[in-house]
C-alpha cells in the first residue's frame, strides 16, 4: 500500500522520528553526501511532512537522519551518521549549518556586493531552504512542505546572523506562479523596488513581484565577464529580465545594447536600472517581445552583433521534458548565432537541472552546425562560490554558462 504523507502546517513544531528503510542500493550515494532519497528507494513509511526521519540501510542499521517531505523526494537528508556521528536533527542543527554557510559568505562574496545568496539549499546541506540577501532586506524560500514546517526554526537561526549583516527584514515568499505571496516574518515589506550593488554595478530589485527571490544571483560571476568583454561591442541581451546582463554591457564599453524580454514590467526595470547606472539613454534600446519571433526578425533586418547573451528560463522543468527542451536550445543556439559578428562572441547560459554540461554542449554545437558557424570555446563555467554544489550530489549543478567566439 502506498505511504501517506499527512501534510502539516508550516510552522508548527515538528515531531518524530519515525524509521524508514531503504529498499534500493543508495547507501554509498548518501554517504558522498547526496541529500535525496526518492519515494521508490523506501520501504512504506508513514510521516506528517516535516517530521524528522531516521533512515535506516537495508541490513537495518541507522544510516541517516532527514526531514519529510511530500513530493517525489520522500526523505531531504540532513546528516549521515558515518560522517556527523548519531546526533539530533533540530534547532541546533540548523543553527550550526546557517552560521556555516554566513562563514563561507564572508570569504567568498566579492567587494561593493550586497546581493548574494546566504543560504543555498542542498549545498549548504540545508535541503530546501534558500535564503538570499539584498541589502537590509533578506528573501526566504522553501521548497517542499517538509523544509516549510521548519519555518520557525530556521527563522530564529537566521534572525542573529541576518542582524549582524545588518538585515532589518526579512521576507517569506510562500507559492509559485499566480499562487506566490510575499510577507514578512519580521520588518517590512519593501513598497517599491530597492537598489542593491553587485561589484559596483546598480541592480534594482522588485522583492515582490520579481522572479525567483528577485534577482537571478548566479549569474553575477557572468555579468562581470561580459562587463570585462563588452567594450566597444554592439549587444543583444535575449531573455533580459531586468537587464542585468545589458547594464554590465553598458558600463563595459558597449556601444549599444538590446535588451529583448516579453514581460513589459521586466522591461521597464530595465530602462530604469539602466539609467540608475547613469548609462547614456541613446545607447539602449528595451524591447517588450517573444524572443524567438524578435530572432526571426532580426535576422530578416540583417542585424548584427558582436555579443549576444541568450539566457532562457528553464526549458526542462521535469526529465519528461526534456528531449523537446534540447530541441528548443538547438533552434534558439542557431536562431542566436545567425546573429552574431565574425569574430563576435555567444554567451550561451542553461539553468534547468536535467541538463547536463555535455548535453547542452551538444546542443550548442548543434545549433552552430545549422548557423554554419564554428565556435571557439573561451570558458565554461556555473554558478559563483555564494551557491556551492556538494560533490556528490551532480543535480546541484544546475547552471551551465558556455562563453563562445565564432571564428
Amino acid at each position: 500500500m502506498a505511504r501517506h504523507l499527512k501534510e502539516r502546517t508550516a510552522g508548527t513544531s515538528p515531531v518524530g522520528p519515525t524509521r524508514a528503510q531503504l529498499r534500493k542500493p543508495v547507501e554509498r550515494a548518501l554517504v558522498e553526501g547526496h541529500p535525496w532519497i526518492w519515494r521508490d528507494a523506501l520501504a512504506p513509511f508513514d510521516a506528517r511532512a516535516g517530521d524528522v526521519v531516521t533512515v535506516l540501510d537495508r541490513r537495518g542499521a541507522v544510516l541517516a537522519k532527514g526531514i519529510a517531505d511530500d513530493g517525489p523526494i520522500a526523505v531531504r537528508v540532513f546528516a549521515v551518521q558515518v560522517l556527523d556521528g548519531d546526533g539530533a536533527l533540530d534547532a541546533a542543527l540548523f543553527r550550526t549549518r546557517i552560521e556555516s554557510a554566513a562563514t563561507l559568505r564572508r570569504r567568498v562574496v566579492p567587494p561593493d556586493t550586497t546581493a548574494y545568496r546566504l543560504l543555498h539549499g542542498e549545498g549548504d546541506r540545508l535541503p530546501g531552504v534558500v535564503c538570499d540577501v539584498y541589502g537590509e532586506h533578506a528573501v526566504l524560500a522553501f521548497d517542499g512542505q517538509g523544509a516549510s514546517a521548519w519555518r520557525d526554526v530556521v527563522v530564529d537561526g537566521l534572525r542573529p546572523v541576518l542582524d549582524g549583516l545588518g538585515v532589518t527584514s526579512l521576507l517569506l515568499r510562500i507559492g509559485r506562479g499566480d499562487r506566490r505571496a510575499v510577507t514578512a516574518a519580521y520588518g517590512e515589506v519593501p513598497g517599491d523596488p530597492i537598489e542593491v550593488r553587485e561589484r559596483g554595478m546598480r541592480l534594482l530589485v522588485d522583492l515582490v513581484h520579481g522572479q525567483k527571490t528577485g534577482l537571478f544571483l548566479d549569474h553575477r560571476e557572468s555579468r562581470r565577464r561580459v562587463r570585462e568583454i563588452a567594450g566597444g561591442l554592439r549587444v543583444a541581451n535575449l531573455y533580459a529580465y531586468t537587464g542585468g546582463f545589458s547594464v554590465a554591457a553598458g558600463l563595459g564599453g558597449a556601444t549599444r545594447v538590446t535588451t529583448v524580454d516579453v514581460a513589459p514590467p521586466a522591461i521597464e526595470l530595465a530602462r530604469a536600472t539602466w539609467m540608475r547606472n547613469e548609462l547614456d539613454a541613446e545607447r539602449h534600446h528595451a524591447v517588450v517581445a517573444d524572443v524567438p519571433k524578435w530572432l526571426g526578425a532580426a535576422r530578416v533586418r540583417g542585424d548584427r552583433y558582436g555579443l549576444v547573451i541568450a539566457d532562457p528560463p528553464s526549458f526542462a522543468p521535469s526529465e519528461t521534458t526534456l528531449p523537446a527542451a534540447l530541441d528548443s536550445y538547438r533552434a534558439l543556439h542557431a536562431a542566436s548565432l545567425a546573429l552574431v559578428e565574425p569574430g563576435g562572441i555567444y554567451l550561451a547560459a542553461s539553468c534547468s537541472s536535467h541538463v547536463t554540461m555535455a548535453a547542452f554542449e551538444d546542443t550548442l554545437r548543434a545549433g552552430a552546425r545549422q548557423a554554419k558557424r564554428v565556435l571557439q570555446v573561451l570558458s565554461r563555467t556555473g554558478a559563483p562560490e555564494d551557491h556551492p554544489r556538494l560533490l556528490g550530489f551532480p543535480e546541484g549543478d544546475y547552471l551551465k554558462v558556455l562563453l563562445t567566439r565564432v571564428v
